[in-house]
């Protein structure tokens, strides 16, 4: 795999990175909505090693080393045996054994940080001592867990500017309607009328 031109890195998670290497700066993308992986694709590199008395040395850096080294910093950033859904491709793609392979040991990695964060609620109850990436192991896990706070997402409504939960079919400020057809199934507005205000100003 050495002599490779490129090389490939697979990302498990929607998380990305940016690395900066004495050799370049890399970002290793994380998957978009719906991905099951995510690809950056690696390219041979050359360094330069100082010699003493003005003199150097360029020192060629395979594809696979480079794809290599990004994955050790990315992977060692948990502490021992940590894994964080990143690691070089042997081909062009993954295989199905490599992916189900790292998906085992990113799933047993995160019920470790669950398991820490676990015992550290026990004892003290308090979010300040529950990190995001154990939050972001218990998600992926698809754990509830009492530690896992996260803020809600809000959008602001078109009709007055409240801050409204995403999806809400009636602002419940001003009474402007967002999702007509969910709020007809709900019985909160007829389909003949814009809004509940404006029905009565008919009446």
């Amino acid at each position: 795999m050495g002599t490779q031109t490129t090389a490939v890195i697979v990302n498990l998670t929607e998380e990305s990175w940016m690395l900066h290497r004495s050799y370049g700066t890399y970002q290793v993308r994380g998957c978009e909505s719906g991905e099951p992986y995510a690809l950056t694709r690696v390219e041979a590199r050359s360094a330069v090693m100082d010699l003493g008395d003005k003199r150097t040395l360029d020192v060629p850096i395979s594809a696979s080393e480079v794809a290599q080294d990004l994955c050790r910093e990315i992977n060692s950033d948990g502490g021992e045996e940590s894994f964080f859904g990143v690691f070089v491709a042997a081909g062009e793609m993954p295989s199905d054994e490599e992916l189900r392979q790292g998906r085992e040991r990113l799933a047993s990695f995160y019920r470790r940080l669950v398991a820490g964060a676990d015992r550290e609620w026990e004892r003290s109850h308090s979010y300040l001592f529950i990190n995001d990436v154990e939050r972001r192991a218990a998600r992926h896990l698809g754990l509830e867990k009492e530690w896992f706070y996260h803020p809600r997402e809000t959008v602001e409504c078109p009709g007055c500017g409240e801050k409204i939960k995403p999806g809400v079919a009636v602002c419940r400020v001003c009474g402007a309607i967002l999702d007509r057809e969910k709020a007809v199934s709900l019985g909160l507005a007829s389909p003949n009328l814009e809004t509940p205000a404006a029905a009565a100003a008919q009446n």
